[in-house]
């Protein structure tokens, strides 16, 4: 019954590269703001709408990721439930 333990950690290589590419993504786009040939009210509620999505993106993420955690965690219980009522069953 026991299931062995898959680790979810990652690598330092793909951490680099994940904040590497939201980091350039984020630049790329605040200068492509800056450099527009609009007005200032323009590029003000551009990067505002940037600025929101990053936001939101993250509470996204946040959530997904307890959504996610919870379920493991509802899982752990579950299954030593289980493991617990097969034990007694074998005693008896």
């Amino acid at each position: 019954m026991n299931k062995p333990h898959i680790s979810q950690d990652h690598s330092s290589s793909w951490i680099i590269q994940t904040w590497l590419s939201f980091i350039i993504s984020v630049s790329a786009t605040a200068v492509g703001i800056i450099y527009l040939p609009v007005d200032i009210w323009v590029k003000g509620f551009m990067g505002m709408g940037l600025t929101f999505t990053i936001g939101s993106t993250v509470s996204l993420v946040k959530t997904q990721r307890d959504l996610h955690e919870s379920k493991k965690l509802t899982y752990r219980v579950e299954e030593a439930k289980v493991e617990k009522l097969l034990s007694e069953h074998n005693t008896i």
